[in-house]
C-alpha cells in the first residue's frame, strides 16, 4: 500500500476540521469579550449601580448615594487613563451615571437615577430589532470592524450575515424582556427594591445575549478580513509598477 493508498487524509481532515472550528470559538470569544469589555466592563457597570443602592438602603440619603456613584465612575475611567487602556466602556459608564445623577436631582426621585439606563436600554433594544428588520443588524455593525470584517458579511457572507441576524434578535428580545420586568417595577416598587433588583439584572441578561452571540458566530462562516485584502491588493498594485518599472529600464537598456 503507497502512501497515497494509506486512508490518512480523512483523518487529517477532521484534525484540521476540528482544530478549525476550535480556532474560530477562540477568535469569536476574544472578538466579543473586546467589544463588549469582558469581565471588567461588567464590573464598571455594576459597581456605580450598586453603590448607589447600598448607600441609599443605609441612609436614604439621595445626595450622597449620587455622589459617591459618580465618584467611582470617575475612578474607574482614572485607573483605565493610568494603566493605559480602553477608556470607552468606562467613560460610557461616567456619563451613564452622570445623567442619573442628574435626573435624579432634579426631580427629587432617587428612582429617576436610573432612569436614563432604563430609557438607554428600551432605545437600543428597539435598534437591534428595527435594524435587523431593516436588513442591517446592529451587532453586525458593532463586530464588524471588531473581525476585520467591516460590511463584507452583507453581501458577501450570507452566513454571517443570518448569524448577525440571530444574534441581533437575541440581544433585542432579551433587552426588552429585562425591559418589561423593571419599568412596572419603576412604578410600584419603592427605591430600595427597585434598585436591588435592577443591579440582580444588570448581568444575567448580558452573558445570555453574549452567549448566544457567541453560539451563532462560532457556527457560522469564518469572516472575510477585508483589511488583509486591501493589504494584498496594495502589495499586488507596488508589485505590478515595480515589474511596469524594471520592464521600461531594461527596454531603454536594450535601446542604448
Amino acid at each position: 500500500m503507497t502512501s497515497l493508498d494509506k486512508p490518512t487524509s480523512d483523518t487529517d481532515s477532521t484534525t484540521r476540521t476540528d482544530q478549525e472550528a476550535t480556532d474560530a470559538k477562540a477568535v469569536t470569544e476574544a472578538a466579543l469579550f473586546e467589544a463588549f469589555g469582558g469581565v471588567r466592563g461588567m464590573v464598571e457597570t455594576v459597581v456605580p449601580g450598586l453603590l448607589f443602592v447600598t448607600i441609599f438602603t443605609i441612609n436614604k440619603d439621595l445626595n450622597s448615594s449620587a455622589l459617591a456613584a459618580l465618584a467611582v465612575s470617575l475612578v474607574l475611567v482614572a485607573v483605565r487613563l493610568i494603566r493605559k487602556d480602553t477608556v470607552k466602556h468606562a467613560f460610557s459608564g461616567v456619563f451613564g451615571v452622570a445623567f442619573g445623577v442628574v435626573f435624579a436631582k432634579m426631580t427629587g426621585n432617587a428612582k429617576d437615577f436610573y432612569l436614563p439606563g432604563m430609557l438607554y436600554t428600551l432605545g437600543l433594544a428597539l435598534a437591534y430589532l428595527i435594524t435587523t428588520l431593516a436588513g442591517l443588524p446592529l451587532i453586525g455593525l458593532i463586530l464588524g470592524p471588531v473581525f476585520k470584517e467591516n460590511l463584507s458579511w452583507r453581501t458577501r457572507n450570507p452566513g454571517r450575515r443570518k448569524a448577525y441576524a440571530k444574534a441581533s434578535y437575541a440581544w433585542g428580545l432579551i433587552l426588552l424582556a429585562k425591559c418589561a420586568i423593571l419599568f412596572p417595577l419603576y412604578w410600584w416598587a419603592d427605591t430600595t427594591q427597585f434598585g436591588w433588583v435592577l443591579v440582580a439584572l444588570k448581568i444575567p441578561p448580558f452573558l445570555l445575549a453574549v452567549y448566544l452571540t457567541w453560539v451563532f458566530l462560532a457556527k457560522a462562516p469564518p469572516p472575510i478580513d477585508v483589511f488583509a485584502e486591501m493589504e494584498a491588493e496594495e502589495q499586488a498594485e507596488k508589485d505590478r509598477k515595480a515589474a511596469e518599472a524594471a520592464a521600461a529600464a531594461a527596454a531603454r537598456n536594450q535601446e542604448f
